[in-house]
């Protein structure tokens, strides 16, 4: 059974940091790309950020300079470290995990990150 946990969410000013994890088990970590996305309400889920299977990175340009995706494949874990935060950064933040050739992707169930001004 495939599941992603997302942890670290919480509330902060604007200007704080904070750093996401999401630790995934039954599936093969290595070989996903790993991604963090966002669903802030009233609005449609966005990709924030995501690391393929040998570390490239890709983010949405409204976080680029102060958001940071890394993963650790020996923890099964994706982290995303959040600097800089805006209140428009607060969201519910989803992991997600593909892998390149395979028609299905996974879900966490979200992680809530408010920022407040």
């Amino acid at each position: 059974q495939v599941q992603l946990v997302e942890s670290g969410g919480g509330l902060v000013q604007a200007g704080g940091s904070l750093r996401l994890s999401c630790a995934a088990s039954g599936i093969i970590f290595r070989m996903n790309t790993m991604g963090w996305y966002r669903q802030g309400s009233g609005n449609q889920r966005e990709l924030v950020a995501t690391i393929s299977s040998v570390g490239s990175t890709n983010y949405a340009d409204s976080v680029k300079g102060r958001f940071t995706i890394s993963r650790d494949n020996a923890k099964n874990t994706v982290y995303l470290q959040m600097s800089s935060l805006k209140p428009e950064d607060t969201a519910v933040y989803y992991c997600n995990a593909r892998r390149v050739g395979v028609p299905l992707e996974y879900w966490g169930r979200g992680t809530q990150v408010t920022v407040s001004s």
